[in-house]
């Protein structure tokens, strides 16, 4: 059979997820709002979810991570300290003849070219660059275009009262690093998680909801001690290969060992809700592509019915989570601006300086100058000034101070929903004997993430002997998982409602459960989602039996 075509594949899943309740327009009565999105009743369940399942992985289930919930609005400080302010923007033009809106680079990406940008850091559409939508050439010179939506705090709107709503959840985290390090009683290294809306005014929302105006994310922010101060300690920084996991986290880690343990710890958590690897792509960012203050980045990629494919036919695929080195950039940036010292103290550090030979001492000192100078220069501290600020920030190290570096893995959660629906989406033809043809939709959900976990489904309703047992399992299992009761329609059809749901077990209660055979009193008939199987069992080891494959 032909592949079908990207549209025509994401028109079926965008359809049924609006007849399933996943996902809808947002505003939809009154034509919708573009780049917005409400999530259903099946939608709002998958989605919280995935999230009760990162929030577990990521801080409950580890003694090394903290949580946090920020504020959307914050001092518009933090948005200057970060530089969302001044650099936070995409390229955008218009086309004069249909007056359509278009992201600059992504209107070149469509059409085969690159935007780039002349000596005076200006963008240039390359020849041949022309409207999608009309084919016209005559467009307006790329412009840049902040993402970030401004609003007001207080009942003047001035630009004193100028606040905005955060375009990313990771500063909060670093503007409460010292808070949260001290009362959760946390040293380096540890992380410090968060779950949380964010806004980004898109030029151009696309692809459903994988480029979205308001989304949610789910960001680690993981504290790691500078190279510089590992070496002091142990002598020696270990690096791992940059495939496969590094194992548990050991105490001569430095960051490249860390990221990359992140990196796998990260693709650990999708295999474990149903996206296999085979599924996911991985990019490594190149020097030109990281941003100045980033030693790495690994993009984790899925593979979208809409991704674009490289120069040899295959799937490129599209991004999911950014697994990135940060350096210590941002809390350096917040101490800068607050004038707040965000550096930490560690006695381990202090006492093993002092048991260093001097030419090591001057290697690490010279070495961590370096690179807060390099930092400071780039920032745009004037050269004499960041000269001095280095020397004071490597003086610190033999009093055991330093800033901590970071390791970001940010994920987004609206992006994964999309991946999740995507690969879980089946289509089945069927012919009867008479030669008739239906297509069967299957929601094929990993039992963790599924939106209802078992349907329960009295054989028939107008029979209160099967009724009443039906709705006394259903209260049995509903204090510990997510039950849909249903007895409408033929069973058949009751079974097919819950494959499009994605439900991964049915539970149907006959005469049998009512003792019709005796030997089978209270037993109900367990169906398979995913190939039609089905079995017995004992009522008293249904709720054990479901939470062991639904966790």
């Amino acid at each position: 059979m032909a592949e079908p075509k990207t549209n025509e594949s994401m028109e079926k899943i965008v359809s049924l997820c609006k007849r399933r309740g996943f996902i809808f327009q947002s505003s939809e009565i009154y034509g919708g709002i573009n780049g917005f999105w409400d999530y259903g009743p099946l939608g709002a369940e998958l989605k919280r979810n995935v999230k009760e399942l990162w929030w577990n992985t990521m801080t409950r289930e580890r003694e090394d991570v903290a949580g946090l919930e920020a504020t959307i609005i914050m001092s518009p400080a933090i948005w200057k300290a970060s530089g969302h302010v001044d650099t936070f923007s995409d390229p955008m033009c218009d086309c004069r003849k249909c007056k359509k809106r278009f992201r600059a680079d992504q209107l070149c990406e469509d059409q085969g070219l690159a935007l780039t940008k002349d000596a005076n850091g200006k963008f240039i559409f390359p020849a041949g660059t022309k409207c999608t939508n009309c084919e016209s050439t005559d467009l307006t010179e790329p412009r840049p275009f902040n993402l970030m939506f401004k609003t007001y705090v207080g009942p003047v709107e001035s630009e004193d009262n100028v606040a905005y709503l955060r375009p990313e959840t990771a500063q909060a985290i670093f503007a409460q690093f010292k808070n949260v390090m001290e009362t959760a009683r946390q040293k380096v290294p540890f992380g410090i998680g968060q779950i949380g809306k964010a806004f980004r005014n898109e030029v151009t929302p696309r692809n459903y909801t994988f480029r979205s105006r308001e989304f949610e994310q789910m960001e680690l922010e993981f504290f790691i001690k500078p190279d510089e101060a590992v070496e002091a300690i142990h002598g020696s920084v270990v690096t791992v290969p940059e495939t496969g996991h590094p194992g548990e986290p050991q105490p001569n880690w430095g960051w490249q060992a860390w990221h990359q343990y992140w990196v796998e710890e990260r693709v650990r958590f999708y295999e474990g809700i149903g996206l296999a690897r085979a599924t996911l792509g991985f990019h490594r960012q190149t020097a030109e592509e990281l941003a100045h203050y980033a030693r790495a980045c690994v993009d984790i990629l899925f593979k979208f019915p809409f991704s674009k494919r490289d120069e040899n036919g295959n799937v490129k695929g599209d991004e999911l989570e950014g697994v990135a080195a940060r350096s210590d950039f941002d809390l350096s940036q917040h101490a800068r601006f607050s004038g707040k010292p965000m550096g930490v103290f560690d006695d381990e550090l202090r006492q093993a300086w002092g048991k260093l030979p001097k030419e090591k001492q001057d290697d690490l000192w010279r070495r961590y100058y370096e690179n807060r100078k390099r930092y400071l220069t780039k920032s745009g501290v004037e050269a004499e000034a960041a000269g001095k600020q280095a020397t004071d920030d490597a003086n610190g190290l033999a009093k055991g101070q330093y800033i901590p570096h970071v390791i970001e893995p940010s994920a987004g959660v609206d992006r994964l929903i999309l991946a999740l629906i995507t690969n879980a989406y089946t289509e089945t033809v069927k012919t009867d004997d008479k030669g008739k043809s239906e297509t069967i939709y299957t929601m094929k959900f990993h039992p963790r993430v599924a939106p209802i976990k078992v349907g329960v489904l009295p054989l028939l309703k107008n029979k209160p002997e099967l009724v009443a047992k039906a709705v006394a399992v259903r209260d049995l299992l509903r204090p510990w998982m997510n039950v849909y009761y249903d007895d409408g329609g033929s069973i058949g059809k009751r079974y097919a409602r819950q494959d499009e749901a994605g439900t991964p077990f049915c539970v149907t209660i006959d005469f049998d459960t009512l003792g019709e055979k005796p030997e089978l009193l209270d037993t109900v008939t367990l169906r398979y989602r995913d190939d039609g199987k089905q079995e017995r069992l004992k009522i008293s080891e249904l709720r054990d039996w479901l939470l062991a494959r639904i966790r």
